[in-house]
């Protein structure tokens, strides 16, 4: 009698070939994308670290950056799910919560706002500027302005339009103007101009710097996604800062060629200067962390001064669940 044993063996094997056939690979990495605020530059070096020293890719990740500008709706694009996660702000993501956009901060990069004022040498703080000019971006109008009226008793009638342009600021020692920490005071100091910078945050401005965003949907259904990407992310903070930057810094003149070696310097060391990392709660609580109670001092900030309104529910805004146990100390 003739044996079905190499029939039968053929058919599991061929079985077998077609299950693996239609089978998922078995390490295939998760595919995200991250957009960021702006133009490549030192202050996302962190994001394009991770990307650089394969600290995504480590962590199962096939992560894209892709570049932000001044015509890019990071936000709109964020809830029409073209991209996964967005380096936002505090009063953006709530005001996307007014409107309806399920947007939720899950880490920062940064333990304050980079925002401040550039001011000629004479200067001594930012409660001194009565009677000078205040140059005054269109978007700066809903944020920090309102917080230097209510702070300091400036008015409307001393600000003029701040376009991106230093000339006015140079020109005139009566002037002064909203500037990045790491980026007018450089183009100022290369034009010759000698200059002092007041940062927001040194006079209580309440909101975290360059945080990341994610969507509710996007957290609700890939938590451990979310949780990878964060830590790497502020993984790759800390080595950008704190070691060989080179590896970001070469995809940050790739994506943008008009960024030189000398800003990106300036920039670095500005943010080691002033402890960007490692300030505040993120000393015992590590890179990345956030609290309810600076979250709740935004929300007041921002319902007390009229730019949002009282029913928006500041805890959709965020979630500490990816950033409380993380400790990665600076």
């Amino acid at each position: 009698m003739p044996s079905v044993l190499p029939a039968t063996i053929k058919m599991l094997g061929a079985a077998a070939t077609l299950a693996l056939a239609f089978a998922p690979a078995a390490n295939a990495q998760d595919k995200v994308t991250f957009l960021t605020s702006w133009y490549a530059q030192a202050e996302h070096g962190g994001f394009y670290q991770a990307l650089a020293t394969g600290l995504y890719k480590n962590a199962n990740l096939d992560a894209t950056i892709k570049m932000g500008g001044p015509q890019v709706n990071g936000m709109q694009i964020l809830g029409a799910e073209q991209t996964d996660f967005l380096m936002s702000y505090d009063f953006s993501v709530l005001k996307a919560l007014e409107q309806g956009v399920a947007a939720v901060t899950v880490g920062t990069s940064f333990q304050f706002d980079l925002q401040g004022l550039m001011t000629h040498e004479d200067v001594p703080d930012l409660k001194s500027l009565k009677g000078k000019t205040i140059l005054v971006a269109t978007a700066g109008r809903s944020n920090w302005w309102p917080w230097m009226q209510a702070k300091f008793g400036y008015t409307d009638e001393q600000t003029k339009a701040y376009t991106f342009n230093l000339q006015p600021f140079i020109a005139d020692k009566n002037t002064t103007q909203q500037a990045y920490m790491s980026s007018e005071p450089f183009a100022a100091a290369s034009q010759g101009a000698k200059v002092k910078f007041f940062l927001f945050a040194d006079d209580g401005y309440p909101p975290y710097g360059t945080t990341i965003v994610s969507t509710q949907k996007i957290v609700q259904a890939k938590p451990d996604v979310v949780r990878r990407f964060v830590k790497a992310s502020l993984e790759g903070w800390k080595s950008y800062l704190k070691g060989d930057a080179s590896p970001a810094n070469a995809l940050i003149k790739k994506d943008n060629p008009n960024m030189k070696d000398e800003q990106l310097a300036f920039a670095i060391k500005r943010l080691n200067e002033t402890d960007a990392l490692g300030r505040g709660d993120a000393k015992t609580s590590g890179i990345g962390i956030m609290t309810d109670a600076r979250w709740k001092a935004t929300h007041e900030f921002m319902v007390g001064s009229k730019l949002l309104k009282p029913d928006v529910d500041v805890k959709k805004a965020y979630t500490l669940e990816f950033v409380k146990d993380l400790k990665i100390m600076p």
